[in-house]
């Protein structure tokens, strides 16, 4: 099967050409080039990775391999993948700061995988119970063990506890403030990765769009 993106690859050389500052910091972030680069050029790319050719300050080239990570799904996802990869790598080089975010998005998927947890812990919390509150608890623990409810509740605030201290660096990165800050990293805690995978699509959103202004 034909890579998508390496059947246009021609275009897309050219395209690069016209941006040579760009490619110098691919090859500086993502191609871990430390020797100083007076330019670089596209000599290849494909859905998992760009192949680029180097200048270094003496004259020598350097050619470099440069992961797209995760692989594109076609062509129509190089321009906003390649803008975002830019962001990233004049970001970890300094060149700009990481974009702000100010507004906090709870996914639909969140509703989902936060209702599961708040049910799992009626159940764990209140099986056993004499109380009429207790008899759907009581029901769905007749399926099974106490002790495998407790192991799915506390496996469960065991992965969303580590989720959430990624989201939490997600957090210190792009400047969300305390309250902002704490509404992702709790609602994290209940819902787990529909929360980080949201934010991180607004973080991308948010760094085409400052790459789009100063292009």
């Amino acid at each position: 099967m034909s890579d998508p993106v390496a059947e246009k690859s021609g275009f897309l050389k050219m395209y690069m050409s016209n941006h040579p500052d760009t490619l110098v910091a691919y090859a500086k972030w993502f191609g871990k080039v430390k020797e100083v680069v007076t330019s670089a050029e596209m000599t290849a790319i494909d859905t998992k990775s760009m192949t680029l050719t180097c200048t270094l300050d003496y004259g020598q080239k350097k050619v470099v391999v440069v992961p797209i990570q995760p692989p594109l799904s076609g062509y129509d996802e190089v321009k906003p993948r390649l803008l975002e990869m830019k962001s990233i790598a004049q970001e970890g080089l300094g060149m700009i700061k990481a974009p702000k975010i100010t507004e906090f998005e709870f996914p639909p998927l969140a509703y989902w995988s936060s209702g599961l947890v708040l049910f799992i812990a009626y159940i764990h919390f209140l099986q056993g119970s004499t109380s009429l509150l207790a008899e759907p608890a009581n029901f769905f623990s007749s399926f099974t063990s106490q002790k495998n409810i407790a192991l799915v509740f506390y496996g469960s605030l065991l992965v969303h506890g580590l989720e959430s201290l990624y989201t939490f660096s997600l957090c210190l990165k792009h400047s969300t403030g305390f309250i902002l800050g704490a509404k992702y990293v709790l609602s994290t805690v209940l819902a787990g990765y529909p929360i980080w995978v949201a934010m991180r699509r607004r973080i991308q959103a948010a760094r085409i769009e400052s790459v789009m202004k100063i292009q």
